[in-house]
């Protein structure tokens, strides 16, 4: 059974949802209560505690995050995705303080577009959510105590790369077919708690090496399982990641291993993460989805050969970066295949 999405949006115009304006409705004094409590934290911070020089010292992660945010909520990938490869192959820091920084500005910025998508009545599935965000705390505690430590520093490099370049081929080739979909399936209980959970691990587990991941996991499996709309695909996805984001940053802080590199470094960007995420999440609703995917596919695609290039990989590495993309671009294409039957 499905709801086609024209259904949904018919709901618009009634109390509960945005109007056209995009920050009205009998809901959205809940965003508007999250954005004012921040805000009061941080001039506290920033001017009670004397972080504003270092506020000004990090402008330009601030900058590189007034797109990193926008992409966080348009589009079924973390803002970790833009802020990861600038911190460490531009800026040259470690994959650790890129996934801690990464976690941190998600734990805001994406919470703040998934209150925005939950006001705005933007329609999500629910149970699926929930499982996966179950799923993913497992997967973060695993993946932080007994993986991420066996791992060197440049395996996590290609295995990011890997799997957004993953993504951009699967974008590349059926973006038109996915942004023509329609329908939103009802998913049952017991499928969504299976598939939930497996998601959930497997997303939380790639989180806790690079910051990033679940939201991609989630988006494949809703669309090429259950060939669902991206208007419930897409901000079901920003959830999730701003979940797996929030437990992810009270595992590193309980661990205690937040560096203060990443503090300062949140400080700068939080206060336009805030408002850049749930901007992204509305920005969808009035510009063509297509456009924006091609983009940050193409962004992949960037990243991935600057990746190659500043690694310089030899016959190891090569065989990491071939094995990791076929097995991600075979699994795209079998639950292709199984979705396009189940339809």
């Amino acid at each position: 059974m499905v709801y086609l999405a024209s259904s949904v949006a018919s709901k618009s115009k009634t109390p509960g949802f945005l109007d056209r304006a995009g920050l009205r409705g009998p809901r959205m004094k809940y965003w508007f209560a999250y954005v004012g409590a921040f805000y009061v934290a941080w001039i506290v911070l920033a001017f009670g505690f004397g972080y504003w020089e270092q506020v000004k010292t990090h402008w330009p992660m601030a900058v590189v995050m007034i797109f990193g945010s926008v992409v966080a909520g348009s589009t079924p990938m973390g803002g970790g995705t833009v802020a990861f490869p600038v911190l460490v192959l531009v800026f040259g820091s470690p994959p650790n303080l890129g996934r801690n920084f990464g976690l941190v500005i998600q734990a805001l910025g994406m919470t703040s577009a998934m209150i925005f998508i939950l006001c705005r009545g933007t329609p999500i599935q629910m149970s699926m959510l929930i499982w996966t965000t179950v799923g993913a705390a497992f997967g973060l505690v695993g993946g932080t105590f007994w993986i991420a430590p066996l791992l060197s520093a440049t395996v996590i490099k290609l295995l990011f790369s890997c799997l957004w370049m993953s993504f951009a081929i699967l974008t590349l080739a059926k973006n038109r077919e996915f942004c023509s979909l329609n329908a939103i399936p009802k998913i049952e209980s017991g499928t969504a708690m299976k598939l939930g959970l497996l998601v959930g691990v497997a997303g939380g587990i790639t989180t806790a090496l690079i910051g990033v991941g679940i939201e991609m996991l989630l988006y494949t499996i809703l669309v090429l399982l259950f060939r669902s709309d991206l208007k419930a695909a897409v901000p079901t996805a920003v959830s999730a990641m701003a979940m797996a984001s929030v437990i992810g940053t009270a595992l590193h802080i309980g661990i205690g291993d937040i560096q203060p590199e990443v503090f300062y470094n949140w400080m700068a960007c939080a206060p336009i993460v805030v408002f850049g995420a749930p901007f992204g999440a509305f920005l969808v609703s009035v510009i063509p989805r297509i456009r924006t995917l091609y983009f940050v596919s193409i962004l992949c695609v960037v990243q991935f050969v600057w990746t190659l290039w500043q690694v310089g990989p030899g016959p190891k590495e090569w065989t990491l970066v071939a094995c990791s993309l076929l097995i991600a671009v075979g699994g795209f294409y079998l639950l292709y295949r199984t979705g396009r039957a189940r339809a």
